[in-house]
C-alpha cells in the first residue's frame, strides 16, 4: 500500500508528548521515523503504568518507529549521527532553545550537513522572546494566555492537553508538511519554530474579536461559550450525572425547552439568564441521565449525557468508526490500543499491520 509520506525519513529527538505524537502521525502516514535516544533509552520508557517491560504511554506513541541510541554529549556520539542527518528529510526536537546548538546539532550545524532538512523545534514559548527559556507545561501555557481564566469559578485543571497536542503536535505536523511542499518548490530546507503557548490564542478567536470590537473582554464565565449562556452549559441530573447542553441555535433551544418542560416565559434566556438557568437546572435534576437520554436523542437538540471513558469506548458509533481498532505491539509481543489519530484510514496502513515498539538501539546498524 502506498502512503503519502513513503520515502520520507524523520529523525525524532523529542520526548514526552508533543514531539513523539507529531512523529507518530508522520509514521502512520508512511514516514520512516527514527527515534534518537540516549544510551539506555528514553526516560519515558519507564513512565507508569507499565505494560510488560515498557511504559504504556511510551508504547502508544512509538509503535512502528525505529530506535538508535547515541551519547549526544560526546563528539563521537554526535558524529555517529552524521550519515542519518545527511539522508533525512525532517528533524524534530523538543529541547529548550539553545540546547541543540550547545550539542552541535542546532539548525545551522545540521543544515550545513543537509541544506534540505526541514528542522522543526517544539517548545513552550518559542525560540525567541522574554519567556523563551522559561519552564512550563500545558496548564502553564493555558494560564499565561488567558485561556484558563475564561470559564466561571475557580480555574480548573484542563481535561485535555490542548496546548501540548493542538498547540504542539498538530501544528508541528501541519508545518512540516508545508515545509516539505515548500522544499519541493525551492529545493531548500528551513527551521520551523513551534511555540505551544502561541497556539492557545487560536482558541481565543471569539474572545479576542469581541474585545477588539467592544473594547472589553468577557469576564470570567460571561462568554457565550464559557458559561455566560444557559444554552451552553452543563446540568446535573437526579443521579449525579450531567447533561452537556449546546443548544445555541434557536430551533435547538426551543426543542430542548419543550423536551424538559420549561415554561415558555423563560425561553427568552436573554431577558433573565439567571432565572432561565435556575429553572433548567431544577427540571434536569428531576430525572436521571438514563431517563433523559432517549428523550434528548429524539429531540435532536444538541444536548447529550456526559459519558464516562468506558461508556465512550463502548459507544456503537465510535466502534463503527473503528477509532479504537489500531494496536501497538510492545517488546513482549502483547498488543494494546494505539492512540487515536486524526488521519484518514486511506492514508494509513491497515489496523491489522503490526506496529512494533522498538527496543532502545534496535536499529543502531543505521549509524556510522
Amino acid at each position: 500500500m502506498t502512503r503519502p509520506l513513503d520515502g520520507i525519513t524523520v529523525l525524532d529527538f523529542a520526548s514526552l508528548l508533543p514531539g513523539p505524537l507529531a512523529t507518530f502521525l508522520l509514521a502512520e502516514a508512511g514516514a520512516d521515523v527514527i527515534k534518537v535516544e540516549r544510551q539506555g533509552g528514553d526516560d519515558m520508557r519507564q513512565f507508569q503504568p507499565m505494560h510488560g517491560e515498557t511504559s504504556t504511554v511510551f508504547t502508544v506513541l512509538h509503535g512502528g518507529k525505529k530506535s538508535v541510541t547515541a551519547d549526544l554529549k560526546s563528539p563521537a556520539g554526535r558524529a555517529s549521527l552524521t550519515s542519518l542527518i545527511a539522508k533525512a528529510d525532517v528533524l524534530v526536537e523538543q529541547f529548550r532553545p539553545g540546547v541543540m546548538e550547545r550539542l552541535g546539532l542546532g539548525y545551522e550545524a545540521v543544515s550545513a550537513i543537509n541544506p534540505k532538512m526541514i528542522y522543526c523545534s517544539i517548545t513552550g514559548y518559542g525560540q525567541s522572546g522574554p519567556r523563551s527559556l522559561e519552564a512550563g507545561h500545558d496548564i502553564n501555557y493555558q494560564a499565561v494566555t488567558g485561556l484558563l481564566a475564561l470559564p466561571s469559578g475557580k480555574p480548573q485543571t484542563p481535561a485535555a492537553l490542548a496546548a501540548d497536542i493542538a498547540g504542539g503536535s498538530l501544528p508541528a505536523v501541519i508545518n512540516i508538511l508545508l515545509g516539505l511542499r515548500q522544499r519541493e518548490l525551492t529545493g531548500k530546507g528551513m527551521h520551523i519554530d513551534i511555540a505551544m503557548a502561541d497556539i492557545a490564542f487560536t482558541f481565543l478567536w471569539s474572545t479576542l474579536s469581541e474585545g477588539k470590537v467592544t473594547g472589553t473582554y468577557p469576564d470570567r464565565g460571561r462568554g457565550l461559550l464559557t458559561g455566560g449562556s444557559p444554552r451552553y452549559d452543563t446540568y446535573e441530573t437526579a443521579d449525579g450525572r450531567y447533561l452537556a447542553c449546546g443548544a445555541l441555535e434557536q430551533k435547538f433551544w426551543e426543542s430542548f425547552c419543550r423536551t424538559i418542560g420549561l415554561p415558555e416565559k423563560l425561553w427568552d434566556d436573554a431577558a433573565d439568564p439567571h432565572a432561565t438557568r435556575e429553572a433548567v437546572s431544577r427540571l434536569v435534576a428531576s430525572r436521571s441521565a438514563a431517563e433523559w437520554a432517549p428523550l434528548l436523542q429524539a429531540a435532536d437538540c444538541c444536548v447529550t449525557v456526559v459519558a464516562t471513558v468506558e461508556e465512550a469506548l463502548a459507544d456503537q458509533h465510535f466502534q463503527a468508526r473503528g477509532l479504537n481498532s489500531y494496536q501497538a505491539t510492545d517488546s513482549t509481543g502483547a498488543m494494546i490500543p494505539a492512540v487515536a489519530l486524526p488521519i484518514s484510514p486511506q492514508f494509513r496502513a491497515s489496523a491489522a499491520t503490526p506496529r512494533l515498539v522498538p527496543q532502545p538501539g534496535a536499529h543502531n546498524a543505521l549509524l556510522d
